[in-house]
């Protein structure tokens, strides 16, 4: 049996999952009556939102010139959030199928995987899907490739994903132009931990592709990286439903159940060995995802309108089942005057912090107030250590701080030619450095800009696809920290700091944005029997100031002409109760006032 390893990679929406889903119908995976769309997103979330979030590992059989070959692809995300999930899948591939939209040509994330896939020194197979529409340009979008991205145009195969056209060439091009898994180095088990996943009955299951020797039923097994070792309970492979094999052999891939109760001791990168028969020497393994967007969650209150905050506990228990499916998000308990206790948690990005709050409320049955996102920073002190900081509270007394280091991104943006004069000036506005320009065909253009990640993760996406009225795409990475001029906000509501809504922006900016959050926050907040002042303030100085007048009884009302002094002196009792109640009272701060920073940039 002749083997290929492949992973299908392409920007969002391009049609991905459903080359995916033509693939296991023309090698028979799947029956007529077994198929449906987007087979391999299991997730609901998926499926409703049309993404890919989690990568799927496939193993199908594809007859060519009288001979079998097992092919093993993977279905990746294409999103710019879920980069870590196609680095992994590449790890365990020997070429890629580049898939691009017949009608969209060339985007963002398309170059970045491409890069992604070379980096790793895969072959790639330039794939053009949707030729089937009315719009289709196969042939514009052949010499963009070829410009762009160095891969010769009569080497793209025009296919239709939607009726199959095309596909079985794919198939046949798939076993000529990949190349098989290189020579086995050792004779003992290395296999690559690339995936994993819990399962209610079966614990953790270990996705692994086998670099040397094999893995057999009942075998006692090494994690090199944690020292822990298991016996392998069950071994598999999905084809795409999964089929119990006795072994695993080289350059196979497939699954493996341990009964591991935990994720924490797996670590996806691992490698495995023999316990008794080891390797010397792991595979190379992955960079930990870093996490560079940080949020607060807190349980919110009940449904019943008791007023009761829910259970912590739940929380926590959903925050901890879901990390077993997803560890590339981190957590760790915070606590608030204003909400109590909470998570501070850290996420890849927008989309993956909106994925993860979805599937806590849904899988954990939990409801949740979030915070607005904050990103990290890199605070130098003037004794010359360096601390790293997640949230704006943690930052320390401006009198022993050097220097602020934000996270700078290199964006690319593609956008059509019409557009370049309104983009030049969103990114100009967010403190952008212009890099460079590049043309895409007749009508598009790549501009790539240096900003600051804490000007993108609010609503720059937004005015981007606005802009350019949905024809722009972006895709960005982490480069450098960098100081600049930043500085803490603290917002005041009656005097007391709310911790939660405190934030580290560029001074320029910081009286306009106060003023924007202060006049959201007026407008949240309830009227109270007694004035509530809201602040802004930079260390003692206060920036920015709205007011919420108080509810007031017209305690005059009952008085029907007579002396001016007994009204002076009903007045003057109610303003010391009010002054009184200043004191003591408490304002409540409803979820869309913690919400208002998000939309700071309107």
């Amino acid at each position: 049996m002749r083997i290929r390893n492949f992973s299908i990679i392409a920007h969002i929406d391009h049609g991905k999952s459903t080359l995916a889903d033509r693939l296991l119908q023309a090698t028979k995976a799947v029956s007529e009556r077994e198929a449906r769309a987007q087979l391999l997103d299991s997730m609901d979330l998926e499926r409703e939102r049309g993404i890919t979030i989690k990568a799927s590992a496939v193993t199908v059989t594809h007859r060519y010139k009288d001979e079998d070959y097992e092919l093993n692809f993977i279905d990746t995300p294409g999103h710019v959030d879920f980069t870590y999930e196609v680095s992994r899948a590449l790890k365990a591939c020997e070429g890629a199928v580049l898939v691009v939209d017949s009608t969209q040509g060339v985007q963002a994330q398309t170059v970045a995987n491409a890069y992604l896939a070379v980096g790793n020194n895969l072959t790639l197979i330039p794939v053009i899907n949707k030729i089937d529409l009315p719009a289709a340009n196969p042939d514009k979008v052949a010499m963009e490739i070829e410009q762009v991205l160095g891969l010769p145009a009569e080497d793209c195969l025009p296919v239709s994903a939607k009726t199959g056209q095309g596909i079985h060439e794919l198939l046949d091009r798939i076993v000529e132009r990949l190349p098989p898994p290189p020579a086995e180095k050792m004779r003992q088990l290395r296999a690559l931990v690339f995936d994993c996943k819990y399962d209610d009955y079966k614990g953790v299951v270990l996705y692994i592709r086998v670099f040397d020797g094999q893995i057999k039923h009942g075998d006692k097994f090494r994690m090199m990286g944690t020292g822990r070792t298991f016996n392998a309970i069950e071994l598999g492979r999905n084809t795409p439903f999964p089929q119990k094999m006795k072994a695993l052999t080289f350059a196979q891939v497939g699954y493996l159940c341990a009964g591991i109760k935990s994720l924490a001791e797996v670590r996806v990168g691992d490698t495995i060995t023999l316990d008794n028969d080891p390797a010397t020497e792991a595979l190379e393994g992955y960079e930990e995802p870093k996490q560079m967007v940080y949020c607060d969650f807190y349980p919110a209150t009940d449904d019943e309108g008791t007023g009761k905050r829910a259970d912590f506990e739940s929380l926590r228990e959903a925050m901890e089942k879901l990390h077993i499916n997803d560890a590339s998000f981190t957590y760790e308990v915070q606590h608030s005057e204003a909400l109590g206790f909470g998570f501070r948690v850290g996420f890849l990005g927008l989309l993956h912090m909106d994925i993860v709050q979805e599937r806590l409320e849904r899988e954990g049955g939990v409801n949740i107030i979030q915070t607005a996102p904050t990103v990290s920073y890199q605070v130098m002190k003037l004794d010359g250590t360096l601390v790293e900081i997640h949230n704006p509270a943690d930052l320390p007394d401006m009198g022993v701080v050097a220097e602020i280091r934000e996270p700078i991104v290199k964006i690319e943006i593609i956008c059509p030619n019409d557009n370049i004069g309104d983009l030049m000036k969103l990114c100009d506005a967010r403190r952008g450095c212009f890099q460079s320009q590049m043309a895409i065909g007749e009508d598009r253009q790549m501009l790539i800009y240096e900003l600051p990640l804490a000007e993108i993760i609010y609503d720059f996406y937004d005015k981007l696809k606005s802009v350019t009225r949905g024809y722009g795409t972006m895709d960005y990475e982490i480069i450098a920290f960098r100081a600049d001029n930043l500085v803490k906000v603290q917002i005041l509501v009656n005097g007391d700091a709310v911790e939660a809504l405190a934030m580290i922006c560029h001074r320029e900016n910081a009286d306009q944005r106060s003023r924007s959050i202060l006049a959201k926050l007026k407008g949240q907040i309830d009227r109270h029997q007694f004035e509530i002042p809201l602040q802004a303030a930079i260390g003692g100085k206060i920036i920015a100031r709205e007011s919420i007048k108080s509810m007031r009884k017209n305690v005059i009302a009952k008085c029907y002409g007579g002396d001016i002094s007994r009204k002076r002196k009903l007045l003057e009792k109610q303003k010391a109760g009010k002054k009184r109640m200043k004191q003591i009272g408490s304002v409540s701060i409803p979820q869309e006032a913690f919400m208002a920073i998000l939309d700071q940039g309107d």
